[in-house]
Order: C-alpha cells, then structure tokens, then sequence
C-alpha cells in the first residue's frame, strides 16, 4: 500500500471522528490540518481546534488517537494539536450559518424544526421535570433534540440533566464555548441544552435578578447566538405564569406549539388555564396538557390522590370549550414517582434510570403523541405526515 493510499484511509477513518460539541465530523469542520505517513507507516495528525483551551480538546485527541490507530498499515501515531486563526474560525462559524448573517433566529415559521413551549401556570408542578425527561426520552428514538431553558430566574435544567459542577470536575462539558460570537451548548443525553444557569458562578448560591429588558436580550441570544444545528425538536422550558419571558417567546415564536403542565389540584388546574389563553393571545397552538403528580400508587394497589384529581382533565376541557379553539387533549398524567424525583436530584432522568417506573411510562405516552402529530425534520425523519 502506497503512502498515499494509506493517508487516503486515515483521513476517511477521521471523518468518523465527531466533534463533541458541534456534533459534525472534524474532517467537515476543516478541524484537519494535515495527514502524513512515513515509509514505515507511522502516522502524523494535525488537528486545530476552535479556540485555546477548548473543552473538547482532550475527547478529540483520543478519539483521533483512536481513529488513526485502527487503521490497517499505521505503526504508529502521534497528534499535533493547534488552534484555529481568526479567519479559520470566521470560515466555520459562516460554514456552521449556512451563509446566513450573524444574529438571525433560525426557528422561525419556515423552519422545519418543531418548536414546542412547556408552559404552566405555578411553579413547583413539575414542568423541568416534565421537560427534561421528554428531551431525553425523544432523543433517545433518534430525534435531534434542544432544550432553551427560558426560566431565567428559577432555572433547574442543568441540575436535572447532570450538567453539573460535579459533573464539570469529572472533565464533563457542562457550560457553552464561545466561538467568535457563536455559543456552542453541552450535550446532556444527546440533547444540547442552554441556560442561564450555565454562566452564573459555580456553586449553586448565584441569583439572576434581571427585569424585562434584560430577559428578552438574554432569550433572544439563546435562540440567535446558540448553534443548535438541525434539530428535530426544539423544547422551551418557559417561566411558570404569564410574565415577561412568556410574553417575548410568544411574540418571536407566534408559530409555535404549547403544552400546559398542571397538577390535578383546582388551584394549579385555575391558573394553568391563563398560561394556555395567553399562549393563544400571541398566536400559538395548545397542543395538549400533562397533569403531573396525578397519585402516589401504593404497595396494595390503590391511588393515594395527594392532590386531588381530574384538574388535568379539567384544564383541557376548559381549553378546548373556548370560542373557535381546536380540541386539547389530556396527553397524559404523570403519577407521583420516587424514582421520578430521584432522578431529578442525581441528573439522571428517569425514563433512561427506570424505564419500567409509572411516570416514566407516562412521560413516554406524551412523546408518542409528540411524534405522531410530527411535523418538519421529526416528521420527515419518522416518515410522518405533516399536521
């Protein structure tokens, strides 16, 4: 075999190699500098990454180590590792844009993603919880999924998916990376997540006391500077009522498709009623509502109802009874779950932690319905007809 021949073989077995943050192959990022190969077959990479002190430096050079060296022919390996020039940096940002201009939201009507708003009226019924183990269980069937954490002031999506400070020791990537003025979000269980929580000093005592202004700057960055790429689904994890934030994703993303959490209480069913109407008030679609905390099951068999029961059904029945409204369904109810609870404090969620548990049964009967009313990249992924 010609050296030639051999340096073909290694860079096709580098394209193979994935950039863990933009989650496109190294070869597509002109991250390879060059391939050389001596008489006896030993192997040389240069490789450059984004910027210095990349997050991913360390995943990239073992998985090229590892690329390279399963390839038949090479003795040996060694990897020069350099970083990329500005106009490098300026060429894959324009790359990763598709040739767009900076600063321009990619989600909007023409867009093929599916953008769906996890609203509720209160706080505390669950909605992160909700939102995070339906990211990860739709990703889990092989959708590109995202999570914009847009509860700025009571953000948990980092805790409940283990992008954590614990987790960031480890040698986890668990905050973005600035590229030029592109965000690149961590990836937690295949799903690319930003938050606010993300920039906020470690350690968990920080508070973000912002006020309209600065809430609507900070949401639209998220869904302008953050590179998500391709998603199937793009899932908002909103403030709990009808505040600014929900006000600022209901005037940029009119299009958009909402779920209503509530737990079977009237008082939480009440209020998260408004949440839906106030969607409908800026032109998006309540696709249907999830009670949680709808029981606690017991060892003989019984549903101990903590909370009451039928106020998820009620606020369906409510949302569709409006003037003009198309029907909403109840898209499931989520029983009171240890393991569900559980999971939320250790980052590991359920549905990939038991699967076999009530809520995570629960939370996969509403990514069912997700997919089956899919529409955009879900749709076409899974064969779907649009809706």
């Amino acid at each position: 075999m010609s050296n030639a021949e051999l340096e073909a073989r290694i860079t096709a077995a580098l394209g193979r190699v994935i950039d863990p943050e933009i989650r496109k192959p190294i070869t597509e990022l002109g991250m390879v500098a060059g391939v050389d190969v001596d008489d006896a077959g030993a192997a040389s990479v240069a490789i450059t990454l984004t910027i210095v002190g990349c997050p991913a430096a360390t995943a990239i050079e073992r998985d090229v180590t590892a690329a390279v060296a399963g390839v038949t022919g090479v003795t040996s390996t060694s990897v020069a590792v350099g970083v990329m020039t500005a106009d490098e940096r300026r060429a894959l940002i324009e790359k990763l844009r598709g040739g767009k201009a900076a600063r321009v939201m990619p989600f909007g009507p023409d867009s093929l993603t599916r953008v769906i708003a996890v609203t509720s009226g209160k706080g505390g019924v669950g909605k992160s919880t909700l939102t995070a183990n339906l990211a990860v269980e739709l990703a889990s069937r092989g959708l590109n999924v995202g999570i914009v954490d847009a509860d700025v002031h009571g953000f948990s999506i980092p805790g409940l998916l283990g992008l954590t400070d614990a987790a960031a020791a480890a040698g986890a990537i668990t905050r973005p990376t600035q590229v030029g003025d592109m965000i690149l979000p961590p990836l937690a269980f295949g799903v690319k997540v930003i938050s606010i929580g993300m920039f906020v000093e470690p350690g968990g005592s920080s508070a973000v006391a912002w006020r309209g202004p600065m809430l609507h700057r900070t949401i639209t960055q998220f869904l302008t500077d953050v590179y998500f790429g391709d998603l199937d689904i793009l899932l908002i994890d909103l403030p709990p009522g009808t505040g600014d934030v929900a006000i600022s994703i209901g005037q940029t993303l009119p299009h958009a498709d909402v779920i209503v959490v509530t737990t079977p209480q009237p008082a939480a069913a009440d209020v998260a009623e408004r949440s839906g109407i106030v969607a409908r008030q800026t032109g998006q679609r309540v696709i249907g509502v999830v009670e949680n905390m709808a029981g606690l099951l017991q060892q003989d068999g019984t549903v101990l109802s903590l909370f009451g029961e039928g106020g998820g059904a009620e606020v369906a029945t409510r949302l569709s009874a409006a003037d003009d409204a198309p029907e909403v369904p109840l898209l499931a109810s989520v029983p009171i779950s240890v393991p569900l609870r559980f999971g939320g404090d250790a980052g590991m969620p359920v549905v990939l932690s038991d699967p076999l548990d009530p809520a995570s049964v629960a939370i996969r009967t509403v990514a069912d319905r997700l997919i089956a009313t899919g529409r955009g990249l879900a749709g076409r992924k899974l064969g779907l007809a649009p809706v």
